[in-house]
């Protein structure tokens, strides 16, 4: 409810109230008061001044890339600020035993504010209240959105988990990931696409700015997406899926032994080296002999590539793709692949990347992939994509960033995934 709202709405009920007698000079002063706050000039920008305040800067409204030549300076500021906070005795552990949310009062409340200030995101005038008011919502929200979380404004599991970290541990975060930022803040190219692994994330730069980001599904723990750099060269419209080794011993055998349609049902056909198709049934489910042959699926709506593959080279046969599996964008955690990488709205980066590419338009695209015509586009220039991990950073604005460590890489046990609360 905007504060607006709320405040007519005080005011028509304590007017009802006063017209009943009941504490009449009470509520007639009370009503005086907030017709006053009502009238002032200022109260159309309530929204903006109490709700968003302590939110500062829309966080993803920037268009410096995270590899920007400023960023290690900006993360350097970060690290003067953390060790202040650190020397100062760090923040205090909120007790994860309530999930709080607008409108609930605790006694845990301003131990919570008090700790979202010293992160700067809480005003620190917003008070000591035990009410969880429009304030630390706010503020919630801005220190969920920094740590790559859901921004509800409801205190819940993961939410606890990045908050309780200590201070110590997030200045040692910053000062591992300045090492790595520094590494790539050079010229990476006039354009290039970045896919940040432990934030998910991809970001399509050009002449120094971020032209598109993307949500991506990267690699699980046990089936890493690898750090790596490359050019992209080759875009597939319509593409078959080609299944690896890997996953035809570890997903495509075991589902073929609890359902031997399984293959048919998904278009997925298999080939002997001669080229020669061999029907499901002639081969030994129960063995390993399926790996001696390619498993390919065609092209079409259930295709785990969607209608688009991105290629580049790389050892780890690992490639960039759309998904039938949209959802999957939605969740928070999007750790799901093989070690590829699925890119949410694949079209705009595809029609981004074949921008200087004779023949090829965003229209063109979209008309190949509604024929379901199979085409390979070679690209005019080929574009450097740089697979990376990084887990924390800073913007021009001051925001800093943080995710979690999802592939343990930073050495702390508490920055890895899945910490927390059963909350």
């Amino acid at each position: 409810m905007k504060r607006r709202e709320f405040l007519g709405g005080a005011t028509a009920l304590l007017g009802a109230s006063a017209l009943s007698g009941t504490m009449a000079g009470t509520e007639a002063r009370a009503e005086s008061v907030i017709d006053r706050i009502l009238k002032n000039p200022g109260h159309g920008s309530w929204n903006d001044q109490f709700d968003a305040q302590a939110s500062g800067v829309a966080l993803n409204s920037s268009k410096s890339p995270i590899f920007s030549e400023q960023t290690p300076f900006h993360i350097e500021r970060a690290i003067g600020e953390y060790r202040g906070i650190v020397g100062n005795g760090g923040w205090p552990v909120v007790p994860a035993n309530q999930k709080l949310k607008l409108g609930a009062t605790s006694r845990n409340v301003p131990l919570l504010r008090q700790r979202l200030a010293i992160s700067g995101d809480l005003d620190r005038a917003a008070g000591s209240s035990e009410v969880y008011d429009t304030w630390v919502t706010a503020a919630v929200k801005r220190f969920q959105a920094r740590h790559g979380l859901p921004a509800d404004g409801v205190l819940g599991r993961f939410t606890y988990a990045a908050m309780n970290i200590p201070a110590s541990t997030r200045l040692g975060q910053l000062e591992t990931n300045l090492v790595r930022l520094r590494a790539m803040s050079g010229f990476l190219g006039q354009r290039y696409v970045m896919v940040n692994i432990p934030a998910a994330h991809i970001e399509a730069v050009e002449n120094g700015e971020v032209v598109s980001r993307h949500t991506a599904i990267v690699g699980k723990v046990d089936r890493q997406s690898p750090i790596l750099n490359s050019k992209i060269h080759e875009i597939n419209l319509n593409p078959y899926w080609t299944a690896p080794v890997s996953i035809v011993k570890k997903d495509i055998i075991p589902l073929m032994q609890k359902d031997p349609t399984y293959l048919t049902r998904n278009a997925i056909r298999i080939f002997a080296p001669d080229g020669t198709e061999i029907p499901p049934q002639s081969i030994d489910w129960n063995s390993e002999q399926a790996v001696d042959y390619m498993f390919r699926q065609d092209p079409g709506r259930i295709n785990a590539m969607g209608s688009v593959k991105i290629n580049f080279p790389n050892p780890h046969a690992v490639y960039m793709h759309d998904t039938p599996q949209q959802s999957l964008f939605g969740k928070l955690l999007r750790f799901e692949s093989s070690g590829c990488v699925r890119v949410q709205n694949v079209r705009d980066l595809v029609a981004w990347l074949v921008k200087d590419t004779p023949g090829w338009s965003r229209r063109e695209i979209e008309r190949v992939i509604e024929s379901g015509e199979r085409i390979d586009v070679a690209l005019a220039e080929p574009v450097p994509v740089y697979f990376t991990y990084v887990t924390a950073w800073a913007t021009e604005t001051g925001v800093v960033q943080f995710r979690d460590d999802i592939y343990r890489r930073d050495g702390v046990e508490e920055l890895a995934l899945g910490t927390g609360t059963t909350l």
